[in-house]
């Protein structure tokens, strides 16, 4: 009896994973419909395509769960922040930053027009997200670390912006073959990209503990020579 209800559980935790994916993969697809439809550029099918791929794995690498609290940092023209909003659900919260005014234009008018009540567009700065402290159960960096010009101070405000116990994913990319610095960008980023092991030393010293690396992320993602190396906050 005890194998049976086990299995019944498994298969229903199946079922509605399958379903959320499902569900997913049509939210999206309407976002970028709608975005095409009047006339804004921002959000790309490839995008759309790897927030698709992404998010469920991250949804279990991050342990999110409905009613929960993401932040998506640097969060350009929303495909993540979308995706995470459907997933947390209208109990859940998501903050999407960026320091881009188009794309905090573009974030303010997708949540408008689609009606995530559940998303809070925030503008961020150079040193500090701007999220409240204490807030999120997990924070998301997606090709973005690489272009901190300011990572510590940063990066403290990320870390003040997690509650006890909460998750850092940071996905990026290691620096390109005789590529250019971004301006302003430390030296030890090499080229345009950023090393796992800056991210880690940077990261940890911050006060962060490394849970995991995966030096390559996501084959279907955009791009696909992207690492994943997620943190945790002490409880």
């Amino acid at each position: 009896m005890p194998d049976t209800c086990a299995n019944s559980l498994q298969s229903r935790s199946h079922i509605m994973r399958t379903f959320l994916n499902l569900t997913l993969a049509v939210f999206l697809s309407f976002t970028a419909l709608a975005a095409q439809q009047t006339g804004q550029q921002g959000l790309t099918e490839g995008m759309i395509a790897t927030a698709a791929v992404e998010v469920p794995r991250l949804v279990e690498l991050l342990e999110l769960k409905p009613g929960m609290t993401i932040a998506d940092v640097a969060g350009g023209f929303g495909a993540w922040t979308t995706a995470f909003a459907k997933w947390t659900g209208p109990s859940g919260r998501v903050y999407s930053t960026d320091i881009g005014q188009k794309q905090l234009a573009f974030l303010r008018e997708t949540v408008n027009r689609d009606k995530l009540a559940n998303v809070t567009v925030l503008e961020g700065a150079e040193r500090a997200v701007n999220l409240p402290a204490g807030c999120c159960d997990a924070i998301l960096i997606r090709d973005a670390f690489h272009h901190f010009t300011q990572p510590a101070d940063l990066l403290r405000s990320v870390v003040a912006s997690l509650k006890p116990g909460g998750r850092l994913a940071v996905i990026d990319f290691p620096p390109r073959p005789n590529s250019e610095r971004p301006q302003g960008v430390p030296a030890n980023r090499i080229g345009h990209g950023v090393p796992m092991n800056v991210v880690v030393e940077e990261v940890t010293a911050a006060g962060l503990a490394l849970v995991r690396q995966e030096p390559q992320w996501s084959a279907r993602s955009q791009p696909s020579d992207l690492f994943l190396i997620v943190f945790r906050k002490a409880s």
